[in-house]
């Protein structure tokens, strides 16, 4: 089973545009959705749709749309109660697929439901392959929780992935390699952060075929305790970097619909591969196919297997 957990969830409301976004002007919306969402989330849905067993842990009350909206779809869950509306959030998807994310903060989650939501995690961990901690953090929680919570997770003998970014990654950081888990599946701009180097340029240089910037923050991770390193970078597709080695999977060429949850179809991808006992390379295949199959759907919609062009990725070994 692969277990995920979302600390601040979300209804993603994801909104067409006919053109451009006008700043300062009148925007008439087309289509718009809701989704149940939130990094870890998401991951459940995609695990959901390849018929695979997981459960999303994360906080919210039984009667709030996020739990009917995963109700509705069949996706398991634990919830803990907050007595608080789980935020809403916009996206913004213009004609030519560029998209603006409106984030709420998050409701307030307070000491006794942060301990809730770690025994109702601990105790699901017990029926779990991976565990995978995603997304940012409520206010009120301690901006180093994940590790806390890997530290916590670690006697389980469950495997564990981190995908945060800002405080939460940083801190993650500063508890290695202690609290370094299995796995973290950073962006250039989250490598950056997490390493201390540009992640600007971490992305530039990978725009222009030159991996060799983006592989040496990675291995600056394994070198400090992460085991896997799976580096997300849009078009030019993705690096994982292990201590068996590193490569390279070039994306796919399709028509980007909207980037929505292409990064949690890429997590999925991978973690539903490691249940699956395939070699690096494979793992990486499933990532990229996964998180370009989200890409070419619109609004929030989330990859099934037929949708996830897995023979149309190609991998290089690149170390």
């Amino acid at each position: 089973m692969i277990v995920t957990f979302t600390a601040n969830p979300s209804l993603d409301r994801t909104a067409r545009l006919e053109g451009g976004l006008a700043r300062g002007g009148v925007n008439r919306l087309g289509e718009v959705t809701a989704e149940a969402g939130g990094k870890g989330v998401n991951v459940a849905r995609a695990v959901h749709l390849a018929g695979r067993p997981g459960l999303a842990v994360l906080p919210a009350d039984d009667s709030d749309p996020v739990i009917q909206g995963l109700r509705a779809l069949g996706v398991a869950h634990r919830g803990v109660s907050t007595g608080q509306p789980v935020r809403a959030n916009l996206t913004l998807v213009e004609a030519d697929g560029t998209t603006t994310k409106l984030n709420e903060p998050g409701s307030p989650l307070d000491e006794e439901r942060q301990v809730a939501l770690r025994n109702v995690l601990l105790a699901s961990a017990h029926q779990a392959r991976w565990v995978a901690l995603c997304g940012s953090l409520p206010p009120g929680a301690p901006t180093d929780w994940y590790a806390d919570l890997v530290r916590h997770l670690r006697p389980l003998g469950v495997r564990i992935a981190v995908d945060t970014s800002d405080a939460p990654l940083m801190a993650l950081a500063r508890h290695l390699p202690e609290a370094a888990p299995d796995l973290v599946k950073p962006n250039s701009e989250e490598l950056g952060q997490i390493t201390g180097t540009d992640g600007l340029e971490l992305e530039r240089q990978a725009a222009e075929g030159n991996w060799s910037p983006v592989l040496e923050a990675a291995r600056q991770l394994t070198a400090r305790g992460i085991g896997q390193v799976l580096v997300t970078l849009g078009g030019s597709g993705a690096l994982l970097v292990t201590e068996e080695g590193a490569w390279h999977a070039a994306a796919p060429s399709i028509t980007v619909a909207s980037t929505v949850g292409a990064g949690d179809s890429s997590l999925a991808g991978y973690l539903m591969a490691d249940c699956d006992d395939l070699p690096p390379e494979e793992r990486l295949r499933r990532a990229v196919a996964w998180g370009s199959g989200a890409a070419a759907l619109p609004g929030s919609q989330l990859p099934e297997p037929s949708q996830a062009p897995v023979d149309q990725v190609h991998v290089t070994r690149i170390d």
